[in-house]
């Protein structure tokens, strides 16, 4: 890791004592603190949370105020991700064989054995000579309607096996962390002294500052032609024209860092909050700090708790889910790890500094 030089720090202090006593911004209660490095202060601060034309869900736009933090400059690293689990022997539970009692007994034992979803879209042609087959006409493209006909379930995926296992995690140590379901990225966080972020703290983060932007660098998608965050170019999920430069996950800090020095705070990976989702949570949610529902509804999958993903991924795009918008949300079970999903951590200001 870079150190920063004598002068460069008291510079950095210099600037931070004028814009508090100027702005009345609130400053990191632990600014020497050597855990908080790799970490970037968020000063306290109101704006406005949600959307006014996306998503229901994301509905309706409100004031919200939050106290400062201190939050990860990047997503967590395969190669930091590796450290905690050398240090601990944690096992993530897509390494774990599933527990028969925590499935239907339609599923075959067969299936449940350790696993994880990948990212597995079919040709067109593949789907079209089905079609054929069954005596249907042909498709111009894939429906997006059905999100199962490009994803799978691989037995043998996990983080160290990404894409299933025959893969591995060869020079992908700056790569973040994928596979990682909400439940392992809590484990981290806690061995890490840390916590993962309210969905309000990472919309926050992720402005940058750039309030009611519709995006986290500002106002235009490919500004001077240059793409800004690892997203997908071309028709999803078959054609991946590769313009920003990645088909899949990109080395974390790519990209631009947003007006809080933040990197991949849009596309790359889908990150997991602490919050429990429920899709009318911003019609009663607090203006101060809100910490989230205490429980978990989603009516597409009734019985089905889940927690808050922000952030969007590689695979998003202005036509499929346009999850890199900074009021973008996405839901998922706290036990399921995907491809194209990953976490960073926060530290409140008052958090104690030892592990």
């Amino acid at each position: 890791m870079r150190m920063i030089s004598f002068m460069q720090r008291r510079i950095f202090w210099f600037f931070g004592m004028v814009f508090a006593l100027l702005g009345g911004l609130s400053l990191p209660a632990a600014a020497n603190d050597s855990t908080t490095n790799g970490m970037a202060w968020i000063p306290a601060g109101t704006f406005w949370m949600g959307s006014t034309h996306g998503r229901t869900d994301e509905q309706p736009a409100h004031q919200v105020t939050l106290d400062g933090f201190w939050m990860d400059k990047t997503p967590v690293s395969n190669e930091e991700f590796a450290r905690f689990v050398k240090a601990t022997g944690y096992i993530t539970v897509a390494e774990r064989k599933p527990d028969p009692k925590d499935f239907p007994t339609t599923v075959p034992s067969e299936m449940l054995v350790p696993g994880a979803v990948v990212f597995s879209p079919p040709s067109l042609k593949e789907v079209n000579d089905g079609r054929s087959a069954a005596g249907l006409s042909p498709l111009a493209e894939i429906p997006l309607d059905n999100a199962a006909a490009w994803w799978k379930y691989i037995p043998g995926a996990n983080w160290r096996h990404p894409q299933g296992p025959s893969s591995d995690l060869k020079g992908l140590a700056k790569h973040p962390v994928v596979q990682v379901c909400w439940d392992d990225a809590t484990a981290y966080a806690k061995w890490a002294g840390k916590r993962l972020p309210t969905e309000a703290e990472f919309e926050y983060a992720a402005r940058g500052g750039l309030d009611r932007q519709p995006f986290v660098w500002g106002a235009e998608m490919v500004p001077h032609g240059k793409w800004m965050a690892n997203i997908w170019q071309g028709r999803f999920p078959t054609e991946n024209k590769k313009s920003d430069g990645f088909a899949g996950t990109s080395p974390v800090a790519s990209f631009p860092p947003n007006g809080y020095g933040l990197y991949d705070m849009a596309g790359n990976v889908w990150e997991w909050c602490a919050d429990w989702y429920r899709p009318d949570y911003y019609e009663h949610s607090p203006g101060k700090s809100p910490p989230g529902p205490k429980d978990s509804f989603d009516p597409d999958e009734p019985g089905l708790a889940k927690r808050v993903l922000r952030g969007g991924s590689f695979l998003c795009n202005d036509v499929y889910c346009s999850g890199y918008r900074p009021d973008a949300r996405m839901k998922s079970s706290p036990d399921t790890a995907l491809s194209h999903t990953g976490f960073r951590c926060v530290r409140s200001s008052t958090a104690a500094t030892s592990r």
